[in-house]
């Protein structure tokens, strides 16, 4: 009679641990490194489209605004899409589309065609962040929600990295046209990437059950349960009820500016502050964000080791959200030490961008921290119409500061005020969140009241 105790088992191969969500997380980091490779190629090119389409400083920010009232607009349905076809089919469709529209900018000719492929852009941009939160809330604990966060947001640093070491050349070889093509039909390598591998944990063939088991042990089933059955409508208007929403809304309403600002002024700063321009920029643009990117990693890490230690998720989220607050300051002397020496004001923004990468990979995970999964990205898409909005804002501070004191012949001045409403703003964020939800409560959306 065989020995049946050494022969394993299909239960015994199952049990066996997997770690296929960081598979999935490698697949957001990629979605996500496209999405910022293809919205911040039109700042890299801003003097060589500034010479011919003549614009201003105000014409440009008037772009950037555009972009970002579409990508406002995107957020206003595009979460509760994403919750309703899920993510596979949500993040498909927004890549899809974007990529579209950044080949299409190539062949633009006008201002007004500038205006309308930046809109196109906006709006179909909106889906990254809220599908990418939603993967993340489907696809890990809490506890570990933040460092996954933390990795495939880092891929905005990465596209950010690889745009000014790859569109200045491509532009002084192939013409500012290709820059846009070449960027934009990155998507089309993802999305078969996407489709081919993506499933939910528990259809996935490459997900063992001890893993499902890790992945969802701290779900409220219940309330998931009841979602799911499609017992809980659940509406914006509701949500907006909630001081959670609010927190959520307000913090990216003050700091998601900040990052707008650096994406898309950085070079323009080291333009008129220091001559630099083209492929002379881009070693300083992609040190920035290789420095980023370590505290979008390390922003992520920070509160896992503090749970680890015994530090509860929420006290351990708004610790570290504290100190990053605290590591923007900073660069309100960006300038003044940047006078003395370039790489001062470079190495003191990438400190800067490191502190905003680390508190937003932060920020995001408040929203699975305290809502169901199936509400997770139409609250993202709260935030994120918040931070668009910001951004507009600071859009429109940026060009009409920037066309002022440039009359003047000091444009120099407009960056030292901008750069003091960047120090300030994560702490003014914190202080309000804090305010809205001093103590942790997860939302349960079956009851009545907030």
């Amino acid at each position: 009679m065989p020995n049946t105790e050494s022969i394993p088992t299909a239960l015994d191969v199952n049990q066996k641990q997997t770690n296929y969500r960081w598979v999935i997380v490698a697949l957001l980091f990629f979605a996500t490194t496209i999405n910022y490779l293809d919205r911040v190629v039109i700042s890299l090119l801003k003097p060589t489209l500034e010479k011919q389409f003549n614009w201003s400083e105000t014409d440009y920010s008037n772009l950037v605004m555009v972009f970002q009232a579409a990508y406002a607009i995107g957020m206003l349905g595009i979460g509760s899409i994403i919750d309703k076809v899920g993510t596979k089919i949500g993040y498909a469709l927004s890549i899809t589309m974007w990529s579209i529209v950044g080949i299409a900018t190539g062949f633009v000719k006008t201002t007004f065609g500038f205006g309308i492929a930046r809109a196109g852009l906006g709006l179909s941009e909106a889906g990254n962040f809220p599908a990418a939160i939603k993967t993340v809330a489907e696809w890990f604990p809490k506890k570990e929600r933040a460092l996954a966060t933390g990795i495939f947001n880092s891929g905005t640093n990465i596209g950010a990295i690889v745009a000014p070491l790859t569109v200045p050349f491509i532009t002084a070889t192939y013409g500012w046209e290709w820059a846009f093509i070449i960027t934009g039909a990155t998507g089309f390598i993802w999305l078969v990437l996407w489709w081919a591998i993506y499933k939910k944990p528990a259809d996935h063939k490459s997900v063992s059950a001890s893993e499902l088991a890790y992945i969802n042990s701290d779900v409220d089933e219940r309330t998931e349960e009841a979602a799911a059955a499609g017992s809980l409508k659940i509406s914006w208007f509701k949500l907006l009820t909630y001081r959670q929403t609010w927190a959520f809304f307000f913090g990216k309403l003050l700091t998601d500016p900040i990052w707008w600002f650096y994406l898309f002024w950085l070079p323009a700063f080291l333009k008129a502050q220091y001559g630099l321009q083209g492929t002379a920029a881009a070693l300083p643009v992609a040190l920035v964000y290789t420095i980023a990117s370590v505290g979008s990693v390390f922003g992520g890490w920070l509160p896992l080791n503090l749970t680890r230690k015994g530090m509860s998720i929420f006290q351990a989220r708004k610790t570290s959200m504290f100190i990053y607050a605290l590591c923007a300051l900073p660069v309100v002397f960006a300038q003044w030490l940047g006078s003395m020496n370039i790489w001062f004001a470079v190495l003191i923004i990438g400190f800067a961008a490191s502190a905003h990468q680390a508190w937003s990979a932060n920020i995001f995970t408040t929203v699975s921290d305290m809502f169901p999964r199936r509400t997770v990205a139409s609250v993202s898409g709260i935030g994120g119409l918040a931070g668009a909005v910001g951004g507009i804002l600071i859009a429109r501070l940026a060009g009409r500061l920037f066309d002022h004191y440039k009359s003047l012949g000091h444009i120099e001045t407009g960056y030292y005020i901008m750069f003091i409403i960047c120090g300030l703003a994560y702490l003014t964020a914190w202080g309000v969140m804090h305010l809205l939800v001093p103590t942790f409560k997860t939302i349960d959306l079956s009851e009545k009241t907030a």
